[in-house]
């Protein structure tokens, strides 16, 4: 089973930017409470896409500057990027189907 990892802005360029397959970034911070309610929505997905999709985590907390670079304003901040470039972005608590469509859009 695949779960989500934790990433930095050190491991981001190479983690999401060159990833050969679509990335999900879940934006998020320890004291966000939709973003505790969303983590298990995304882990879920993680194994239901395992090998089709990369999932991370960026907390933007002590990534600040990965996080302001893609204009992430509020958080849960999920962005689903193809070929290095961001094609879908999701703020706030959403529905697993929701999520869902996001990602196969990408695929």
């Amino acid at each position: 089973m695949s779960k989500p990892v934790e990433i930095n802005e050190a491991a981001f360029g190479e983690n999401v930017l060159k990833a050969t397959k679509p990335v999900l970034v879940d934006f998020w911070a320890p004291w966000c409470g939709p973003c505790r309610m969303v983590a298990p929505v995304v882990e879920e997905l993680a194994s239901e896409y395992d090998g089709k999709v990369g999932f991370f985590k960026v907390n933007v907390d002590n990534n600040p500057k990965v996080a302001s670079q893609y204009g992430v304003m509020s958080i849960p901040t999920l962005m689903v990027f193809k070929g290095g470039q961001p094609v879908n972005t999701i703020i706030g608590f959403r529905p697993k189907d929701e999520l869902k469509k996001s990602l196969d859009t990408a695929l």
